[in-house]
């Protein structure tokens, strides 16, 4: 009896972790990922904004160019909402996403480093885009520089917001590449299933 309790259990867990997983693998397929990573990228502007204009903490040169990063990130994910959720659309998309991901992440550690004493880099007081991307000139509201690179306040959980921000960059590119893998799963299991399926006759 305890044995098949046991196996019962242990199907039961199996069943829900399966069902998990179809869950997860499903919304990584959908328009409603994209929208999710859209809305996550524009709370994040906006948490950036808030701490500009409200908490008075003035971007440096790196955040800007984080910010940038993230703009971009949100960009592509409002796009791809939009367009029609095909396989090579989507691949697209996520190969652009996880651009943008690993360029955040790159700056955020580059801050985490000068927040911390770590090698040897600077910043200065201008962003330095050429003249056909000056988008601090265009957009000084969200681009320009208006502080050196420092200490970063503290956000959540006492962490500073270069720590914050390097964690959410790394969430970024695990998504994105979570969403890569769906898709080449989803490939791999067409093309088996097309193999596999009879002559016709």
């Amino acid at each position: 009896m305890t044995s098949t309790a046991s196996t019962w259990v242990g199907m039961r867990v199996f069943s829900n972790a399966a069902k998990s997983m179809n869950f997860f693998k499903d919304l990584l397929l959908s328009r409603s990922y994209w929208l999710t990573l859209a809305v996550a990228s524009a709370a994040m502007m906006a948490t950036a904004l808030y701490y500009q204009y409200v908490l008075g903490e003035e971007p440096c040169q790196v955040c800007i160019q984080a910010r940038l990063w993230v703009v971009g990130f949100m960009l592509v994910a409002t796009v791809m909402t939009l367009l029609p959720n095909t396989r090579s659309l989507r691949s697209l998309g996520n190969c652009l996403a996880l651009a943008c991901a690993i360029g955040l992440v790159e700056r955020s550690w580059f801050l985490y480093q000068l927040e911390n004493g770590m090698g040897d880099g600077s910043c200065e007081f201008q962003l330095g885009m050429p003249d056909w991307f000056a988008v601090d000139r265009w957009f000084p509201t969200l681009f320009e520089v208006r502080n050196l690179c420092s200490f970063t306040p503290e956000m959540l959980f006492g962490l500073s917001m270069a720590e914050s921000l390097l964690l959410a960059a790394a969430g970024m590119v695990l998504t994105v590449l979570a969403s890569l893998a769906a898709t080449r799963l989803i490939t791999v299991s067409a093309d088996s299933e097309t193999r596999l399926a009879p002559p016709p006759s």
